[in-house]
């Protein structure tokens, strides 16, 4: 547990312990500078395909409690924004076997452990070696997306709904959304047989097909789904199966597919409409879905599952339900945000009432003139404004994209006036440096299953 963070120059309204990730590694790393016991720390982490990210930063020779807490924090956040089944620790011996006791299947991070392992078929491990010896960087060396010429497909697999586009050098000559029930089903021949006639339906209306581009919640790696939610209900002897639609898809119809996790397509779109690069994309929805493309314009394969990945360092703050972790993403930047923070704004609303209909309970009074709601916009406007800077110590960006049903109406409007005075006054180089966007008619002509389908070069 840590000695007490600094406090934020701008409090949240309704989060009073709110500890600012970003403040504490900024007093951690302050502490450090010049004492005789700082030491380089460089974390790899391997992944599908000998692919390896790298992150380097400095820490105290000394397993104390302090040193501790600030980098099993980082790897935390690594491990769910980068990705992978091997962490390279090259650091000081004793903290990095403090690591691989918390990182294991027994360990206090034994759901992380066994979310790579599924993602990424090997059983995550913790490697120990020097700060010298650990693997290069290795990403991906193709620019993602963009590709527009030629008659393309591109889909948008959704919890709800699912939808598809036919597009001819760049434009969309046919769009149609179905609603669909796919966590609820076992069988996987009815995700199959749902994206094949949705392919079918669109390739009716060009002369033929050069590329499929697609679209999709959850962790997907080589063209497979490890992870999601769409799969829920498929039983484990089937899965293989049902994992690896894409690649059936891709042998049915012979033609380059890419498909790549919903957050990086909406990341891929941002850029394309704004035409920029250096692109993060983050939407407050049912949960925290967030997307990266690179200032050489590549998405690189990284999980981008923020979600999981800690902002708050206070170790009070309420526990994820499913990692069983505190202040991770999906608890500070989505419809769970808004409901954990009812009880503080003294809104009563009906037990049974599920999230999305509590948010649109909260967007009514904020239309009322409610102060109460707005308290709410405001505490998660401060949440962004710090977590932005600490974003920007994982992530190399200049623009983010801001959008889902949280950052909707007047609430959203609060949300980034907040954010943007939280970094203003206490990161007014961060301030300069992110500009921030949101979904306008210029951005949503291009849209997620017309992205999508940019992913694939065409065959020479």
């Amino acid at each position: 547990m840590p000695k007490s963070s600094p406090l934020p120059l701008i409090s949240a309204p309704l989060d009073p312990g709110f500890k600012p990730a970003i403040l504490f590694n900024c007093e951690y790393q302050k502490n450090l500078h010049g004492t005789k016991n700082r030491v380089p720390l460089v974390l790899g982490l391997e992944r599908e395909n000998g692919l390896i990210s790298r992150f380097e930063t400095f820490v105290s020779s000394n397993a104390d409690p302090e040193t501790l807490f600030y980098v099993e924090r980082i790897v935390k956040f690594l491990i769910w924004s980068r990705g992978g089944w091997k962490l390279h620790f090259g650091g000081p011996k004793v903290i990095g076997e403090a690591i691989q006791k918390i990182y294991s299947s027994r360990g206090a991070r034994k759901f992380d452990c066994k979310m790579m392992a599924l993602a990424y078929g090997h059983e995550f491990k913790v490697h120990l070696t020097s700060a010298a010896k650990v693997p290069a960087a290795k990403d991906m060396e193709v620019a993602a997306g963009g590709h527009l010429k030629g008659c393309r497909i591109g889909f948008d697999l959704g919890a709800s709904d699912y939808k598809v586009s036919a597009v001819i050098d760049g434009e969309a000559v046919f769009t149609a959304e179905t609603p669909w029930d796919p966590k609820n089903q076992s069988n996987p021949e009815y995700h199959y047989h749902h994206l094949s006639s949705a392919l079918h339906r669109a390739a009716a209306c060009m002369p033929r097909v050069d590329a499929i581009g697609g679209s999709s919640a959850g962790i997907i790696v080589d063209n497979e789904i490890r992870v999601a939610s769409l799969l829920r209900s498929i039983p484990k002897k089937h899965f293989a199966t049902a994992a690896a639609v894409f690649k059936r898809i891709a042998k049915e119809w012979n033609v380059p597919l890419v498909t790549m996790n919903d957050g990086d397509v909406t990341a891929l779109a941002g850029a394309m409409s704004l035409k920029e690069k250096g692109m993060l994309g983050v939407a407050m929805g049912s949960s925290e879905a967030v997307g990266f493309m690179d200032k050489r314009g590549r998405i690189l394969g990284w999980l981008n599952e923020l979600a999981f990945a800690p902002v708050d360092y206070n170790t009070k703050a309420p526990a994820d339900e499913w990692s069983g972790d505190f202040g991770v993403g999906a608890l500070y930047f989505s419809q769970q945000a808004v409901n954990k923070l009812l009880p503080a704004a003294k809104i009563k609303l009906p037990t049974k009432m599920d999230l999305p209909e509590r948010l649109v309970e909260v967007q009514k009074l904020m239309l009322a003139g409610d102060e109460r709601a707005a308290k709410i916009y405001e505490t998660i406007g401060v949440y962004l404004g710090y977590t932005i800077p600490h974003y920007l110590d994982f992530y190399d960006f200049d623009h983010m994209l801001i959008l889902g049903r949280v950052t909707t109406g007047e609430g959203g409007d609060i949300v980034l006036k907040k954010a943007a005075e939280v970094m203003k006054q206490d990161f007014p180089k961060s301030a300069d440096q992110i500009q921030i966007h949101v979904p306008d008619e210029k951005t949503r002509r291009v849209g997620q299953a017309v992205a999508a389908a940019s992913l694939p070069k065409l065959k020479k």
